[in-house]
């Protein structure tokens, strides 16, 4: 069996990589698997809730890298995993698994894509998704308000505290390592239209 076509999405917080990785999810229908990374957060059920609050969540080191890496080699192969699945609500790992199937192209998702080397060197195809961050910061207050039970002074806190400087330690210096940077994600349709050119040229080779 051929290899799955590996896509990395990248960018900050709020840049809109989910919307991207569901557009090219609509355009292959059926020949898509998605991977979170945000679903590969250690687990930390031996810290009190409080002390998960101040983990810096957007450092590589806060990641399981060795078993992405091991369930990226696997899906790329053709053979499915059992992800974990993060509460973001509890800031910890679930006890639940989600089993994902492969496809014939894999889509990557998450800040730090591109820069981890281990993860980065595994795709074909390597996207930074470039928003500008004060869209960024609103659409994660939002998100992290409505969708993840969070306090507003919590975000702002955790944004000023971590967010920001991991992104310019981490996040920005990856888009150096992209193919495509694509500005305001699923919003550019001429961005769009190139990489899913590209993708279905890859898969008709």
């Amino acid at each position: 069996m051929e290899k799955a076509l590996a896509i990395g999405i990248a960018g900050g917080t709020g840049s809109g990589k989910s919307t991207v990785a569901a557009i090219i999810s609509k355009k292959f229908s059926g020949d898509v698997t998605i991977l979170k990374c945000d679903d590969y957060y250690k687990a930390q059920h031996h810290l009190s809730y409080e002390e998960r609050c101040t983990v810096n969540y957007d450092h590589p080191d806060a990641f399981d890298i060795p078993l992405m890496v091991e369930h990226l080699n696997l899906l790329k192969s053709g053979v499915p995993v059992d992800s974990p699945v993060y509460d973001f609500t509890v800031h910890d790992r679930s006890y639940e698994t989600q089993r994902i199937e492969p496809g014939k192209v894999l889509i990557v998702d998450g800040i730090l894509v591109l820069a981890i080397p281990e993860v980065r060197e595994l795709m074909d195809i390597k996207i930074f998704v470039d928003t500008d961050a004060d869209v960024r910061i609103l659409r994660r207050i939002r998100r992290d308000v409505h969708d993840r039970g969070r306090s507003l002074d919590s975000v702002i806190n955790q944004y000023i505290s971590t967010v920001k400087p991991m992104h310019e330690a981490y996040v920005e210096p990856s888009k150096r390592y992209a193919d495509l940077i694509i500005p305001e994600g699923g919003r550019n349709a001429v961005a769009m239209e190139l990489l899913e050119s590209c993708i279905a040229n890859k898969l008709d080779k």
